[in-house]
């Protein structure tokens, strides 16, 4: 069974310091939650960027800033901006980050409800726009799928060209609008990846460490940070992302899986080594 590869997704753009203190803003203070989760075992740095005042944004300034003090800090992490930005934010503002050329970027596959009038909107067309300039550009796309017929759309349009393989999957799973996060939803959106693809697991909330275990088991890779859950047990509020990754680390020694470096999850993912 490969190495498992841990990404930190350390504070994506709809938790707040409101929901645990620790949530990181600064450029400073994402530099201390990345370094925590590299120092745990993380390969991957799944990255939001915020202003001082939590504020979120798609500005490549602020996302150069952010990376490259990351870099300085963990000079082998893997870096993977997101390009989900905010609701109503067009495409390419949402494209900025990938002007900085990263490995991987995330690209979602889908739109969805997130409740009540906000609607994360991602066309057919759009994801086509995403896909080519990712492919011009030369960064791997991490496909963020909340569904099934995410999946679907994926493999539609890697059979147009507008998506390479091998393919890379997160199953993002819990959030309000999209799949539960129930072991039966898992086992339905692993079995419907073709077999050269890999796949990482991001349990929203409680599904996070029950999610982890199913993807460990299985042979797949995990996500865990402050973006997805802020608890490290139930009603116990999170450290850092070190902590939550440390908690993977150990779930993962308990079931024989071996934790991948940074090079050795460029190796499995397919991207140029460093």
């Amino acid at each position: 069974m490969e190495k498992l590869i841990i990404t930190a997704a350390i504070c994506g753009a709809e938790v707040f310091k409101k929901h645990n203190p620790a949530v990181p803003y600064t450029v400073e203070e994402c530099v201390r939650e990345a370094k925590s989760a590299y120092d745990a075992g993380a390969s991957i740095i799944h990255l939001h960027v915020r202003m001082d005042d939590g504020t979120p944004t798609q500005d490549k300034a602020r996302f150069k800033e952010v990376m490259n003090a990351i870099l300085a800090a963990c000079p082998d992490v893997i870096i993977q901006p997101s390009t989900g930005g905010a609701v109503g934010m067009t495409n390419d503002e949402r494209l900025q980050p990938t002007e900085l050329n990263p490995e991987m970027a995330t690209l979602d596959c889908g739109t969805l409800n997130f409740g009540g009038d906000d609607i994360f909107e991602n066309t057919e067309n759009t994801i086509i726009y995403f896909g080519k300039k990712m492919i011009e550009r030369g960064i791997k796309p991490e496909l963020e799928v909340f569904d099934k017929s995410m999946i679907d759309m994926a493999l539609r349009l890697h059979k147009k060209g507008y998506i390479n393989k091998p393919m890379h999957f997160d199953f993002v799973m819990g959030v309000n609008g999209g799949i539960s996060g129930e072991l039966r939803d898992f086992v339905f959106l692993r079995g419907s990846i073709p077999h050269d693809a890999t796949y990482t697991v991001a349990g929203i909330g409680r599904y996070e460490f029950p999610l982890a275990v199913a993807a460990i088991v299985d042979g797949g890779h995990v996500r865990v940070g402050f973006e997805d859950n802020v608890f490290i047990s139930k009603g116990v509020l999170a450290k850092s992302n070190g902590e939550l990754v440390e908690k993977v680390v150990r779930l993962a020694r308990e079931f024989g899986r071996e934790i991948a470096t940074p090079q050795e999850a460029r190796s499995i993912l397919g991207l140029n080594q460093k």
